[in-house]
Formats: structure tokens, C-alpha cells, sequence
């Protein structure tokens, strides 16, 4: 899967915002976004699969702890198109990171309780075209 840019130290705390923008690839088969402490510890994979792993317009979601993955939430509302533009707002919580999508929004429990977010990668079929926090 192809890796895209990688920010660390972006010190994301309770109450604050990370919103993501970018560009969906036509072919698309899923992308992946993930916030933690670095890229051993994730917090939150958020893995849209357009067909991929045997999944079909499912949003999948996990936490990694080194290489040990949690259990998989998977989300049935997908609002993502192949070729479209995609708006995706994490919010940090104590307890949990809220997902904003255009129309639904869902949570994702903090299992490794990460109380600062430093890092953030996009992969797969995604081309990031701007990131800002609040």
C-alpha cells in the first residue's frame, strides 16, 4: 500500500480537532488514516475499503499496540466515492475519538489510552490535500 505524508509531534490533546481533505483515487480499493503515538502504537487505523480484504463500501477500524491488532468495528455507512474529494474530521475525546463524516458520525474507543495524538499517516489510495487542527 503507498504511503503518504507523515506528521509527527502534532501534540493532538482532549478537545482538540484534526480535519483531513483529499482527493479519492478513480480505481480506488481503500485507504487508511492513522493517529497515535507513532506508527507502533495507533490509536485509531480508520480503513475505508472500497473492495478490499473481503470487505465491500465498509468503513473498518482498529487500534495496534506494536503488532498486536484489537478487535475490528467495522461501519456500515460509507459516504465515500472513487474519484471523489473526502472530508474527514477526528475529534479527541478522553475515553474515545469522534469520526466526523459528511452525514454520520460515529465513535472509536481510546483502548491504548493515548492522552496526547503525535502522529498521523495517510496510505493507500488517498491523496492528501490539506490537514488542520483546532
Amino acid at each position: 500500500m503507498s504511503c503518504g505524508p507523515v506528521c509527527t509531534n502534532l501534540g493532538l490533546k482532549p478537545g482538540q480537532r484534526l480535519t483531513v481533505k483529499g482527493k479519492i483515487a478513480p480505481n480506488a480499493k481503500s485507504f487508511v488514516m492513522n493517529l497515535g503515538k507513532d506508527a507502533t502504537l495507533l490509536g485509531l487505523h480508520f480503513n475505508p475499503r472500497f473492495d478490499a480484504h473481503g470487505d465491500v463500501n465498509t468503513i473498518v477500524c482498529n487500534s495496534k499496540k506494536v503488532e498486536e491488532w484489537g478487535a475490528e468495528h467495522r461501519e456500515a455507512v460509507f459516504p465515500f466515492q472513487k474519484g471523489g474529494t473526502a472530508e474527514i474530521t477526528f475529534g479527541v475525546n478522553q475515553n474515545d475519538v469522534t469520526v466526523h463524516l459528511p452525514g454520520h458520525q460515529f465513535t472509536f474507543p481510546n483502548r491504548l489510552n493515548l492522552s496526547v495524538f503525535d502522529y498521523f499517516d495517510t496510505q493507500g489510495d488517498f491523496t492528501l490535500q490539506s490537514l488542520s487542527w483546532e
